[in-house]
């Protein structure tokens, strides 16, 4: 188990809530963004940093970063992705890549529902915490 801890989360206009263990933090989609953060504390891109090139995120199997080493072809390079992209897209992306690219070859890392082919052990459970998942924006947000 990865030490799910959660803590409080905004909805966009519900207020704050606590989901209980194991579920996950309530968001909402509008256009091509997650509006509100998953959680109330903000992204830390240094954690973001680690997650991305460790195991829990593997995002270097397929993407290439400025300075990176050991890094994948399959996807689009990330230098720059923080000019071209905003916090709110970015937050999409790595939640549910396929409400974007139904194509994509990108896992969801926070979405559960809807998915084929996911081991017993893992189906219900996202493959990122929320604050995880808002560590990687803050991190990818430094990519300019």
């Amino acid at each position: 188990m990865r030490g799910l801890v959660w803590l409080a989360v905004c909805g966009a206009a519900a207020g704050c809530a606590i989901p209980a263990p194991g579920q996950l933090a309530s968001y909402s989609v509008t256009g091509d963004a997650i509006v509100s953060p998953l959680t109330a504390e903000a992204g830390d891109p240094e954690r973001g940093g680690k997650v991305f090139a460790g195991r829990d995120g593997n995002c270097f199997l397929c993407h290439t970063v400025p300075g990176g080493r050991f890094m994948g072809n399959l996807a689009s390079p990330l230098a720059g992705v923080g000019a071209r992209l905003n916090e709110r897209q970015l937050r999409l992306i790595i939640v549910d890549p396929r409400r974007l690219n139904r194509d994509t070859i990108m896992p969801s890392y926070y979405r559960t529902d809807g998915l084929n082919q996911v081991a017993a052990a893992w189906r219900g459970k996202p493959v990122l915490t929320a604050q995880q998942v808002e560590d990687v924006v803050a991190y990818l947000l430094t990519l300019r």
